[in-house]
């Protein structure tokens, strides 16, 4: 709630300090008398439209993020670069009628005055805001609960360091010790709340949305088994690292008034990617429904009269982040498929019915999943939404399976063009491992290699 609304002050500052760039920037070009004009231009259409643009720019690059506890330069760095690239798109859109016309030194003069007007007020204003939030994190406002997971020392010593500076927002709920016989000793009016086993309890019931983990090096093999009792929660990880990591360059830390951390859950795909995946999901999903309403007709028509029961299956599949949804499919089963309960489908499975069989070798009974994918339950690309009951299951069974959960569910991926389908645990497992490999080099060029790989299998009728 508090990100929302830290975003949401976020973008009225960059409303008003956009605004007051371009009415500056108005009046030096037209009320200054330094640049000839054939006739006054008007205010408020294109101050709209700009301040839109600029906004719809600052999203994709990823400035309407939480900056929580960040590093201003990087902010700066970051919106020094964006404005220059913005400016000159700008100057050509918004100057269009100037094409064809000899470019002087007044046209030069004023592309770089409009860059350092929306540079300097953007910065301005955003440097006010991130001052009067260091205050607010300092006065206990807005902080994150926090839990320090390691040894004892090294979790005495992180906390030290924490403690020093509370413009960091961590506000530190408790201790966690490796195993019953190491757990941390209670610091101060911080208790000592457990070991790695109870982790997911805590996180829950103290509203945890940071764990910092401080272990020695003899304990760097719990590190899979913390991120894997941490998955499925929205906390960020965050780790000491080693003086030998920073050194041979095999860590990337996040420094902090020098107090380094490294991120272990980082942003899967940068914004303008993430930004440009989703638009895609919204164009495609919305075309295949609307072209080829004729053919979805048709085919809840047969699947009518081939069997009783409804056209459309629904199912409860677990989504980004543990959130449940209610996932689409042509019924390619029988009416009464799992009155024995859940299971896998088998290569020959009887209840499958002559209609969904063909259904399911073209993958044509995925196409209702267009609906999840408008409703932003699904994407076209990612892993394969699973049942509840299996994420339970399998989440005891493989290490990191919950790591899944980081992103939003696709209609295909990875795994699915790459393996065959699920008849047992090992074939889970071993997509769970295509999946993960997935997820961690996510990119639209890895995207559009799946959507080929896809249209491929189609084409060659190799679903089941």
């Amino acid at each position: 709630m508090f990100k929302r609304r830290e975003i949401a002050v976020l973008v009225v500052t960059d409303l008003v300090t956009l605004s007051a760039a371009w009415t500056f920037y108005y009046l030096f070009r037209v009320r200054s008398g330094l640049f000839p004009l054939n006739a006054e231009p008007d205010l408020w259409l294109p101050l709209i439209a700009v301040t839109l643009l600029w906004m719809l720019l600052f999203f994709v690059v990823g400035l309407y993020r939480p900056w929580y506890a960040a590093s201003r330069l990087d902010e700066l760095a970051l919106l020094f670069k964006t404005v220059g690239v913005g400016t000159l798109v700008l100057f050509f859109a918004v100057f269009i009628d100037d094409v064809g016309k000899p470019t002087g030194p007044g046209s030069r003069l004023l592309m770089a005055a409009y860059w350092a007007d929306v540079l300097v007020a953007v910065s301005a204003g955003r440097m006010v805001l991130r001052s009067i939030q260091r205050r607010m994190l300092i006065a206990g406002i807005g902080v994150h609960n926090t839990l320090i997971v390691g040894s004892s020392a090294r979790s005495r010593e992180l906390y030290d360091e924490v403690v020093k500076y509370p413009a960091l927002g961590y506000h530190v709920v408790g201790f966690m010790g490796i195993d019953r016989e190491r757990a941390p000793r209670q610091e101060g009016n911080v208790p000592d709340l457990g070991v790695v086993d109870d982790l997911p309890g805590v996180i829950d019931t103290n509203g945890v949305k940071e764990v910092l983990i401080a272990l020695d090096s003899s304990d760097h093999g719990r590190l899979l088994e913390i991120i894997a009792r941490c998955n499925g929660h929205r906390v960020g990880l965050k780790i000491m690292p080693d003086l030998y990591d920073i050194i041979s360059g095999q860590a990337r830390t996040n420094q902090i008034y020098g107090f380094p951390l490294i991120e272990i859950t980082p942003q899967l795909m940068p914004p303008w990617e993430e930004a440009t995946k989703r638009f895609i999901d919204i164009v495609v999903s919305a075309l295949i429904l609307i072209v080829g309403m004729p053919l979805w007709l048709l085919i809840a028509l047969i699947i009518r009269l081939e069997s009783p029961g409804r056209f459309l299956y629904q199912q409860e599949r677990v989504g980004k982040d543990g959130v449940l949804f209610n996932i689409y499919k042509f019924r390619s089963m029988r009416q009464d498929a799992e009155l024995q309960g859940p299971q896998w489908a088998g290569a020959r499975d009887p209840r499958v019915t002559r209609v969904g069989r063909i259904l399911r070798q073209t993958h044509l009974d995925e196409i209702p999943q267009m609906i999840n994918v408008l409703k932003g339950d699904m994407s076209l690309i990612g892993p394969r939404p699973e049942r509840p009951v299996f994420v339970e299951q399998l989440s005891q069974d493989i290490p990191l399976y919950r790591r899944r959960l980081k992103v939003r569910p696709g209609i295909t991926g990875w795994a699915q063009v790459k393996h065959k389908y699920d008849e047992t645990i090992d074939d889970v497992k071993k997509k769970v491992q295509y999946d993960l490999f997935y997820i961690e080099n996510m990119s639209l060029r890895m995207d559009f290699k799946i959507l080929l790989s896809t249209a491929y299998h189609v084409l060659r009728g190799r679903g089941r």
